[in-house]
């Protein structure tokens, strides 16, 4: 009753979810952009991803069970972050990491579940794919920071071999999936470099079958007929 309850309440409150799910990516890509490297940026980063998190939870619990496996992953990646920021424990922080991949990850696979049903494009799908290409920036951002902290010196950043922090792996993340490359992080180890291949391919698949999707909207042009 509590969990239906609580469900309900988030539906309406994040009344488009997908539009504010889309809406706090953005503001995350903007403050990891704009805030300073110092406590009070990483305390207003903290803030942005507890929202992030809480939009998440939101646009996948349109039933029951989801919204429980969300909640489920998204308590922790929650906790550890807070017990890694507060007491600066990277231990706590890469636990965090690995819960919120997998939230987010689960949750890409949700929207773009919703968004390609065979059913007609709505504007609230819309920003739902929009939203699952920038989450799936979010996430890798995840995977590259992890692996730098289970395989250290794995990427090469501006000319030093390091470890990335968030913001570094959010960029390099977007980088990626955009298949800009700047060059200024550069993988150096297999797992590194792997995951890049992964999420390029993932990109470029992403707006290929996405692109697919919205002609499909439109019926072809033989059946229209001349009044």
């Amino acid at each position: 009753m509590a969990l239906t309850t609580t469900r309900v309440a988030l539906s309406r409150l994040f009344y488009q979810r997908c539009f504010w799910l889309f809406g706090v990516l953005v503001v995350l890509i903007g403050a990891v952009s704009f805030v300073p490297p110092s406590d009070s940026g990483r305390l207003v980063l903290n803030v942005v991803n507890m929202f992030l998190v809480i939009a998440t939870v939101a646009a996948v619990g349109r039933t029951t069970p989801p919204f429980v496996m969300a909640l489920v992953l998204a308590i922790p990646a929650m906790w550890y972050q807070y017990v890694g920021l507060w007491h600066d424990d990277d231990r706590s922080l890469a636990v965090s990491w690995l819960f919120s991949a997998v939230l987010y990850f689960i949750t890409v696979v949700y929207l773009l579940r919703y968004v390609f049903q065979p059913k007609i494009m709505t504007p609230d799908k819309l920003f739902g794919a929009a939203a699952a290409y920038l989450l799936i920036g979010v996430l890798w951002a995840y995977v590259y920071a992890s692996i730098g902290f289970f395989y250290p010196q794995s990427y090469m950043v501006v000319g030093q071999p390091g470890r990335l922090v968030y913001a570094d792996a959010l960029y390099f993340s977007i980088t990626v999936l955009t298949s800009t490359g700047f060059g200024d992080i550069t993988p150096l180890t297999r797992p590194a470099r792997g995951m890049c291949m992964v999420e390029q391919i993932t990109g470029s698949l992403f707006v290929a079958i996405l692109i697919a999707r919205l002609a499909g909207v439109y019926p072809p042009r033989e059946s229209y007929t001349d009044d």
